[in-house]
């Protein structure tokens, strides 16, 4: 069940909400949500809610055996050892196992079968989730979570479960025992979900409409006209994607009286590429470099062993993204621009900020092209195409027909253009302004109001509703 669904609007989240509240007490308000979480990712995964109900079990027992020893001693290691292990496992079995064979296969010239397991939806969000609680446990960040119903309440929650943010347990730790429900954030939840929403139905669904006509036809069709209208698209579809359905989760949380981290700090205003990684999918880059770079010795080591340390983060985070090469690929490229960028090119960019900016999208651009490319020869072929490799598409059509292609003229035009105008902080700013005037509250309900209903409109008659991240 997406977020963006009728059915998730004027069903569950109501249900959810009337169930919630009509309960006085905070641990049978974190019970409902423990039971409508499940209820949820039953939705759409039947069978594998035995799977995530069993990864809050084991995960659960371990955290309270790291606990009952004494801080970093060798048994404690050991369970959180074994802890990290049977997650690693659980995630490559069902997540990267085809993959592994694939590969098995590619260099050894093997005929292994190739395992053909389904993806259980958001096991890469909430297998992070709970390894980031189990490792604070034992670094002594957090403590224990003695009741299992309130760590499960955590892990399966419904707003983050299935496309985060990555909610580390020390950001709601007293909030689960002691929050505050008030109809101020309820209100300003309900805003930012609404927000989220119509960046996903009203934004993300058109670039991805676009995107997507134009790259089901071959490069010689489309040409370099329609490479750049598609990845143009697709960086706006990505962005307004996740970040919108970032949105809707902290909205729910809000409304919950949960205060989740940003997990998007207007990535496309960056003018390096190390500033859009920290603007970008924070939740994920943090996890990276609390659990991984930093154990690995960070940047305090010698450079050889930094680069090292670069490529293997970069590495594990195309694979999260994925199990397919150009995920892998996809990360050891940002690999090489970071390292490049802090040994070389960094302080020139920095001199000349426009610079970096142009720099900084030309190489995100590409970046999206490897990430959107389903092999390598789509990567080849949609960059051959921006470069020229390929004319300007057919019978040398213009943009107008590319567009005209796609079943877009206006509409897309227009939603592009809103696209690029929110990706600076423009209604972040224009809120502040609204915040010191006493009609500013009505504005922004009505603002709410005039973006929620062209957003039910949409998905009541589109069909077309694709969500990028729901594969992670």
């Amino acid at each position: 069940m997406l977020f963006s669904s009728l059915p998730f609007l004027f069903m569950f989240l109501p249900l959810f909400f009337i169930v919630y509240f009509a309960f006085r007490k905070r641990y049978a308000r974190n019970i409902v949500l423990l039971v409508f979480s499940l209820v949820f990712y039953a939705w759409g995964e039947p069978l594998y809610i035995f799977l995530m109900i069993f990864s809050i079990c084991f995960n659960y027992v371990f955290a309270r055996l790291i606990a009952a020893e004494e801080r970093r001693s060798i048994r404690a290691k050991a369970y959180m050892a074994a802890d990290t292990a049977l997650n690693l496992l659980l995630i490559g079995i069902f997540k990267y196992a085809g993959f592994f064979v694939e590969c098995i296969n590619a260099v050894t010239g093997l005929v292994i079968p190739v395992p053909n397991i389904a993806l259980p939806i958001g096991i890469s969000f909430y297998t992070f989730q709970i390894l980031s609680y189990v490792i604070d446990v034992y670094r002594g960040d957090v403590e224990v979570q003695k009741d299992i119903f309130m760590l499960g309440a955590y892990l399966s929650g419904f707003p983050q479960l299935i496309a985060g943010p990555i909610v580390r347990y020390q950001t709601i730790a007293d909030e689960l025992v002691d929050r505050r429900e008030t109809l101020d954030e309820f209100a300003e939840g309900m805003r930012r979900f609404i927000s989220g929403l119509a960046k996903k139905v009203l934004i993300a669904n058109t670039m991805a409409e676009v995107a997507d006509g134009i790259l089901s036809h071959s490069a010689a069709d489309y040409g370099i006209v329609g490479a750049w209208v598609a990845m143009l698209a697709y960086t706006m579809q990505i962005y307004y994607d996740f970040s919108g359905y970032s949105d809707m989760a902290i909205g729910m949380g809000r409304m919950m009286g949960f205060h989740y981290l940003e997990n998007f700090d207007y990535p496309y205003i960056s003018k390096s590429v190390t500033e859009f990684w920290r603007r970008w999918h924070i939740s994920l880059s943090t996890f990276f470099r609390d659990y991984v770079y930093i154990p690995l010795g960070g940047n305090r080591v010698s450079r050889p062993r930094w680069m090292l340390n670069m490529l293997v983060v970069w590495s594990c985070t195309g694979l999260w993204h994925g199990a397919s090469i150009n995920f892998v690929i996809w990360g050891i490229y940002y690999c090489a621009i970071l390292v490049f960028e802090r040994l070389v090119w960094g302080k020139y960019i920095a001199r000349i900020p426009a610079i970096g900016h142009i720099y900084t999208m030309a190489c995100v651009i590409f970046g999206w092209v490897v990430f959107r490319a389903e092999n390598l020869g789509m990567i080849a072929e949609i960059t051959g195409a921006m470069v020229g490799g390929y004319g300007l598409g057919g019978a040398e059509i213009p943009a107008s027909i590319v567009l005209q292609r796609s079943g877009f003229g206006v509409q897309f035009i227009l939603m592009f253009a809103i696209a690029v105008v929110l990706s600076a902080p423009v209604s972040k700013l224009l809120k502040k302004k609204l915040e010191g005037l006493r009609i500013g509250a009505i504005l922004t309900d009505v603002a709410a109001v005039g973006a929620l209903l062209p957003c039910v409109i949409e998905l009541a008659i589109g069909s077309y509703n694709p969500f990028i991240y729901f594969r992670f």
